[in-house]
């Protein structure tokens, strides 16, 4: 038997017994994917959790959508297989530069991208995620100011999607960043008639020029439903694994090979096999921060008009 074998019959026997599920967010390595229970985006993967009657959730992604399963679900086990994966995106924003800016704009609302700490959730009226982005932000008031944390790129598409002005906090994703127009230049010279599909973090000149700016559940959808043959993705390069998995009579092409997160990769079968068996690297959110970052999340997940604040400013 392969160590490779050996691990995966070990976190099967530990999945039992620990009483677990473990989800792998879609740029992770493929052999994590093949493992997980499911795959998907960090929201998506942290309600499937909290249907389940698991007691247990190892999240195989990077910090913030550790936390977020933790909010969802606060009364089970949120285990991070690796605990020096983190966003350095969700890192650009700080609770107390947030809340110094709300102090600046006290009659705007503060949308999050849940690509953030817990904390910064908690200091905002509604999160949202790539795919959904635009309609939150368009059930605002039009007379109300908004800030946008922490992602100016997302920010930005939202602007020209949903024609509202934002106040945009200065983040970025380093990995999507590198995406350039030239990337896409390439591309169709060397893939004639290819389609290409970015993601809404990438530079604004970049997603310009794309056929497509979908988040990777929407890439996914994409990638099933259109007619193309030739596909070239934007995005870290994690999901082509599942894009040629469930499309393999289609070809998908990275624009950038070296669109890596490295956070992403830290995840492997022995660090999972290690949290399982040593329940390490717990992920809790204290309640004074639970209870707001989980109202920003279900308040997203609600079809309603947001009017009105309720983060005091103190």
């Amino acid at each position: 038997m392969n160590s490779k074998q050996h691990l995966l019959e070990k976190i099967a026997d530990l999945k039992k017994t620990r009483r677990a599920v473990i989800l792998a967010h879609n740029y992770q390595l493929p052999e994590i994917q093949d493992m997980a229970d499911f795959n998907g985006d960090s929201l998506e993967l942290s309600r499937k959790a909290k249907d389940t009657d698991a007691e247990v959730i190892v999240f195989c992604g990077v910090h913030f959508m550790a936390e977020t399963a933790a909010l969802l679900s606060p009364e089970k086990t949120v285990l991070l297989p690796d605990q020096n994966a983190g966003c350095p995106m969700a890192d650009m924003a700080e609770a107390r530069d947030v809340l110094e800016l709300r102090r600046q704009h006290p009659d705007a609302l503060v949308v999050c991208y849940v690509n953030s700490t817990a904390a910064v959730k908690a200091l905002s009226d509604v999160c949202c995620t790539s795919a959904n982005a635009v309609d939150v932000v368009s059930r605002i008031p039009k007379d109300r100011d908004i800030i946008f944390v922490p992602d100016k790129y997302l920010g930005q598409h939202v602007e020209r999607m949903a024609g509202r002005k934002l106040i945009l906090w200065p983040g970025y994703c380093p990995t999507h960043v590198r995406l350039q127009p030239e990337h896409i230049e390439s591309a169709r010279v060397s893939y004639p008639g290819v389609t290409v599909m970015v993601h809404p973090e990438c530079r604004p000149e970049v997603a310009m020029l794309a056929d497509e700016v979908l988040s990777t559940g929407g890439m996914c959808r994409f990638a099933r439903e259109t007619s193309t043959e030739t596909i070239a993705v934007g995005t870290e390069v994690g999901l082509l694994h599942r894009l040629k998995k469930e499309n393999p009579s289609k070809r998908f092409i990275p624009l950038l090979d070296q669109a890596v997160c490295p956070n992403m990769k830290l995840t492997t079968l022995a660090s999972v096999v290690w949290a399982l068996e040593n329940r390490q690297n717990t992920i809790a959110v204290d309640s004074p921060i639970r209870e707001p970052a989980r109202a920003a999340i279900e308040r997203m997940l609600d079809s309603g008009p947001i009017t009105t604040s309720e983060v005091p400013l103190d």
